[in-house]
């Protein structure tokens, strides 16, 4: 069986009626990512899997997008108590270090499937148990420069997923579940950019209590809110640099009410 396997390991119908836009469309997560790349960054980033692939430093890993909620529910309706499973890595950590993400990480030549990989790596990270969750679906493989990595998002869902918590501080430095409802609110969305040499990146950024969530993450996030139909008009040109962002969430400590 090769690493792209997903044989057996995935259970759509145990999908509650508010994921079933998520899980009956898994490549639209990638079209609307995508959509809002410019055409010269999405250029870079083709350019840059390419050399990757050529030169055998591009990576398979896989991430854990794990939502909790109600088993019942109407399609494009958010429960009001829906979560998402997200952490923040180590500031000592090679990449990305410091950033919120996704719980996983890279393939182990053991493992069988993205799924597998990305139940080891989250248990590894957060502690949780495989067995009270149901993976749903795999979303399509996204190349991400400064690693290497070839990440395979796999969508999972559990009415219960029981404690979860930091398991190794040199790997992670939180674990939480936010609920969604925070990534819909419109007061905490943002847009962030960065310059890297004569190319300015800018993408969407969810300012949060204890994290700004951005990046393929973040990127990721808002993807996901537009294909399930939770998203809601925000002010997209509330545009700031990285690091005026990051200090922006220093010094507010916390968003209050943003939250809800």
């Amino acid at each position: 069986m090769s690493w792209d396997s997903r044989e057996g390991e995935l259970t759509p119908s145990a999908a509650p009626p508010w994921l079933a836009p998520l899980v009956d469309q898994p490549d639209a997560v990638k079209k609307a990512y995508r959509r809002r790349i410019p055409a010269e960054v999405l250029a870079a980033l083709t350019a840059a899997n390419t050399t990757a692939a050529v030169s055998g430093t591009r990576r398979d890993a896989a991430v854990l997008v794990l939502f909790s909620g109600p088993q019942g529910g109407t399609e494009g309706s958010l429960p009001e108590d829906a979560d998402l499973l997200v952490t923040v890595r180590a500031s000592t950590l090679r990449h990305h270090a410091g950033q919120a993400a996704f719980p996983g990480g890279a393939a182990d030549p053991g493992d069988l499937g993205p799924v597998h990989t990305a139940l080891r790596e989250a248990t590894e990270e957060t502690g949780l148990e495989p067995s009270r969750l149901h993976p749903l679906a795999t979303l399509e493989k996204m190349f991400i420069p400064p690693s290497g990595f070839h990440v395979v998002p796999v969508l999972a869902y559990s009415p219960d997923p029981g404690p979860v918590a930091v398991v190794d501080d040199a790997e992670t430095a939180l674990v939480t579940r936010v609920p969604v409802r925070a990534f819909v609110n419109p007061q905490n969305r943002i847009t962030v950019y960065r310059s890297q040499n004569t190319r300015r990146t800018a993408g969407p950024a969810f300012l949060l209590n204890e994290m700004m969530v951005w990046g393929f993450t973040g990127q990721i996030i808002s993807a996901m809110l537009d294909v399930a139909g939770w998203a809601v008009p925000w002010e997209s040109d509330k545009l700031y640099e990285l690091n005026d962002a990051m200090a922006l969430l220093d010094a507010q400590g916390s968003y209050g009410d943003a939250q809800q």
